[in-house]
């Protein structure tokens, strides 16, 4: 029987399950054991207490005060027996459980995509609550639920993109975890902004009113911040030192831009500065909006040092390497794995510029997706036109003409999340109906370049 991916996962979620089976009856014997311990102590102190007790006053306080060895052992017998029952008791049902939740599980993975129906979704969380009322020692059910719950969203999200997304607003973040769902770029958060709250002081009742549309001083809207909390990020070491690192790179490619400010907020100094120059006579900014994109591709360069980008064309692109052949330079990939495996990858060696992330589906449903949760870049910069000239653009080229792999990166101005899709072929910015024209209503650039005309920093 050929094995397909459902058949795969499904055997990953049955082994999972065993191995959690085999650690309780583990810890149950543990416990057998410690009882069996207790048992034992408790004879040889009656033992020894026996073969002590000369000063007691009379025969009847001794055999009082002094159960005898064979009490002893029965008390022992008795505990093992209990504590052995209750053990295989526990046991059997779980394993019975088990044997449902693999059905169940089964069940999930074998419906067909495009019989998936937004009512199966809402029936899956509907039986995640009920198994959550009933709480087991390992929650197998709870978790075959959940399990079966995001592949239905899965198979959704591959059949139907617009039913899936309907669907994601309507059961987020209420029933099911914003950060459960396997694809969030065109998925509404459902919190309103703060700034659109009021709240009255008496009555302490809170009413949500409609933000109305920002213009800017050239009279073109605006797109609003975001309103969100903003995060605050842990940097391990190898975070700091490969910030280090790409700040030295961007200080080369620039020709000698630098910034004494620490941090991430000392390489979006740098970047700023890069990007408002002001320009010589003859170069247009279109010319240097190329510049800022080589700049940053000459950088990711550096940063993955000449061995990486070789390797990765390829065992993940499938690009032959000069041999001196006639297939020299040709690709035959990128292999399946690739997509996957690099978002699987890239959230430890990026996060010193976007903060975490995790792997998560494509808007296709296939593996190959990372979502960053709370971009640092964007967060701290506040501005398009770094996002999309030191980011979005030179990234997604980098890894089209230097790794052989198409990308797709869709930030999310609202909630600053941010979409990276390997394996996706991306659309221009002007031709990408989630990409806002217009500046950022706080953007530092813009009033850098305040006066300046015919210098668009944003598209």
């Amino acid at each position: 029987m050929t094995m397909t991916p459902a058949h795969c996962t499904l055997l990953f979620i049955v082994i999972t399950l065993l191995r959690s089976s085999a650690a309780f009856t583990f810890r149950s014997h543990e416990r057998i054991s410690r009882a069996s311990t207790a048992a034992t102590n408790t004879n040889n102190r009656f033992h020894f207490e026996k073969n002590t007790a000369g000063d007691v006053s009379s025969p009847f306080q001794q055999h009082r005060l002094l159960p005898s060895s064979g009490a002893a052992t029965r008390l022992q017998s008795s505990l093992s027996d209990e504590n052995n029952n209750d053990v295989l008791d526990k046991i059997t049902s779980e394993m019975k459980e088990l044997a449902q939740c693999t059905s169940l599980v089964y069940d999930y993975l074998s419906k067909a995509d495009e019989e998936v129906s937004v009512e199966d979704v809402v029936l899956a969380c509907d039986a995640v609550d009920d198994a959550a009322t009933k709480s087991t020692t390992l929650s197998l059910r709870r978790r075959s639920h959940e399990f079966g719950r995001y592949h239905l969203l899965v198979k959704l999200l591959k059949s139907d993109y617009d039913a899936y997304v309907k669907t994601a607003e309507f059961l987020s973040p209420s029933r099911i975890a914003r950060g459960d769902l396997p694809n969030v770029q065109d998925v509404t958060m459902n919190v309103a902004p703060a700034s659109a709250i009021d709240v009255d002081e008496a009555t302490g009742t809170t009413t949500t009113t409609a933000t109305s549309t920002i213009v800017g001083e050239d009279g073109q809207p605006l797109v609003a911040d975001c309103d969100l909390e903003s995060m605050s990020y842990d940097e391990s070491p190898l975070d700091k030192l490969l910030l280090s690192i790409f700040r030295n790179l961007v200080t080369k490619h620039t020709g000698g831009v630098s910034s004494s400010i620490p941090g991430i907020e000392g390489l979006l100094a740098q970047g700023r500065e890069y990007m408002t120059q002001q320009l010589p006579e003859g170069v247009t900014y279109a010319d240097h909006t190329e510049a800022q994109h080589t700049m940053v591709k000459n950088t990711l360069g550096g940063l993955m040092t000449p061995v990486l980008p070789p390797f990765y064309r390829v065992f993940m692109s499938g690009i032959v390497p000069d041999l001196g052949t006639e297939y020299d330079g040709k690709q035959f990939g990128p292999w399946f794995y690739a997509p996957a495996l690099t978002s699987i990858v890239t959230p430890t060696f990026f996060g010193f510029l976007v903060g975490p992330s995790k792997p998560n589906r494509r808007a296709d449903g296939q593996r190959g997706g990372l979502v960053v949760e709370k971009c640092k870049f964007l967060q701290e910069s506040g501005c398009k036109g770094l996002c999309l000239h030191q980011c979005k653009i030179p990234a997604q080229e980098f890894f089209k003409d230097e790794l052989g792999l198409e990308l797709t990166v869709k930030p999310n101005f609202v909630t600053q999340e941010c979409q990276w899709s390997f394996g996706e072929t991306p659309l221009p910015p002007e031709e990408d109906p989630s990409f806002p024209t217009g500046c950022l209503v706080g953007c530092e650039s813009r009033k850098a370049m305040a006066g300046r005309k015919g210098e668009a920093l944003c598209m």
